[in-house]
């Protein structure tokens, strides 16, 4: 019942006109999530499930019409850079065309993929020079990215996601020399989407510092299920604030691996007709070969 009367009350104030914050709602949402593995869902165990991108969609579905969600363009491991390009490709531009409302997850592994996590010791390493020089490459691809968004999706709200602390389980002691970096990350998105006039996220306080019942794994930076929650409940309190994920609403596991991931892929691929033109994925063109951050230590195509 709750839902139902939160869900009429949001319609009243969006035809009625009396509330400015429901300007930004679409109806009926064309939804596209771009980005990295957290907007396709990579879960603590390097598995792809249910992550926040599906459960905006999800509760966009209980309270409004959705024309449709895709979230081919989000791939585990994906730099801003690599973002900027899948975002470029033909494939994308179909998609993009049609959307009114696109979500982004671009910069963590820009920054990431230069801390070494000791999950044993409880300790992080990094040298600021190289942050320093991946944060600046980072906003001008985030500037970028924006830019190309406003043409190819010029229907779209455009909302961009910050990060949390990806390192609950290390020592006290080692957490404020990553963090200030994760919030130098958050401030440059949050600078590019006022700029192009899109709606900034912010993710890190419902996680805070010590977010281990958000991020389970020591070894690996990806939230569970409740933690994709939290994500997307702060994205509602920009869309929405009267749509909240409740617990009893978050779907039952059903994890993928790679190996599924692909067999899937093939079967689909082998269903179509000969003459039809197989979709391709984006690839993910930066190297790989640390762990402990938003990436797969392999390319996998994500369907």
């Amino acid at each position: 019942m709750k839902k139902y009367w939160m869900a009429a009350m949001a319609g009243f104030l969006l035809f009625s006109g009396t509330a400015s914050a429901q300007a930004a709602i679409q109806i009926p949402a064309a939804y596209v999530a771009i980005g990295d593995s957290l907007a396709a869902g990579q879960t603590p165990n390097q598995q792809i499930d249910t992550g926040y991108t599906d459960l905006i969609h999800q509760e966009l579905t209980r309270n409004q019409p959705v024309a449709f969600y895709s979230k081919n363009l989000a791939f585990p491991g994906f730099t801003t850079a690599d973002v900027l390009d899948s975002i470029q490709t033909d494939e994308a531009e179909k998609v993009l065309g049609s959307a009114n409302l696109i979500t982004i997850s671009a910069g963590a592994n820009d920054l990431l993929r230069l801390v070494q996590n000791d999950s044993k010791q409880g300790s992080l390493t990094f040298q600021q020079r190289q942050v320093d020089f991946a944060l600046n490459g980072a906003r001008k691809n985030m500037d970028l990215i924006l830019s190309e968004l406003t043409e190819k999706s010029p229907d779209a709200t455009v909302y961009v996601m910050g990060y949390y602390f990806a390192y609950p389980h290390v020592r006290e002691s080692q957490k404020n020399g990553t963090s200030k970096q994760l919030d130098r990350l958050n401030e440059i998105l949050r600078l590019s989407a006022e700029k192009a006039g899109a709606v900034f996220v912010s993710v890190d306080q419902p996680f805070g510092a010590n977010g281990v019942d958000k991020i389970p794994n020591p070894a690996d930076v990806h939230p569970n299920v409740i933690g994709y929650q939290a994500m997307a409940n702060a994205f509602f309190e920009n869309y929405q604030e009267a749509w909240t994920i409740e617990n009893s609403e978050l779907p039952p596991a059903n994890p993928l691996s790679f190996e599924e991931i692909i067999e899937a892929q093939e079967q689909q691929e082998q269903k179509k007709p000969k003459d039809s033109e197989a979709e391709e994925t984006a690839k993910r063109p930066s190297d790989q070969n640390k762990t402990g951050y938003l990436a797969l230590q392999q390319e996998i195509p994500y369907v």
